[in-house]
This record gives C-alpha cells, structure tokens and sequence, in this order.
C-alpha cells in the first residue's frame, strides 16, 4: 500500500491509534552523490540529487500498526 508524503496542509495519523508524531518509514531511493574524501580516507557526502524516491512502508511507533497510516489535514491548514 502506497502511503503518499506528508505536505504543507497534511500530516500522517495512525489509524488504530491517534499517533500523530512517531513512525517507521522504509523508503527506496535511487540517488547520486557527490562524495569527498579527506586525507585519512573519511567520507562526507557533499552533494546529493534524488532521482527517484517511493516510501515502501510506514509503521507506527506507538501501537506497531503496519501500513495504517492515513493522511489527514493538519491544523489550521486550511484557514
């Protein structure tokens, strides 16, 4: 089950539970990046470019729900 981003006017809600705040997400990305190694040989990525991204799972930390998670408006969103 497809669970769609939160945006600007919506936040994820656990449908058993009433979480709000707390959640488990498992996403695939396909991604680029710049990486820049010091002297000693230690990575920093100083660059990234998503190419493709798709959230697999969301599971909630409160009640352990897998896949219950609904997209609801948050408030004030709309005003």
């Amino acid at each position: 089950m497809a669970v769609p981003l939160p945006t600007a006017e919506t936040r994820w809600r656990c449908t058993l539970c009433g979480n709000l705040t707390r959640f488990d997400v498992t996403r695939r990305s396909k991604v680029v990046e710049y990486v820049h190694l010091d002297l000693a040989g230690e990575p920093k990525v100083e660059e990234r470019d998503v190419l493709t991204e798709s959230i697999e799972s969301v599971r909630c930390r409160w009640c352990n729900a897998v896949d219950q998670v609904e997209l609801v408006d948050r408030p004030g969103a709309s005003a």
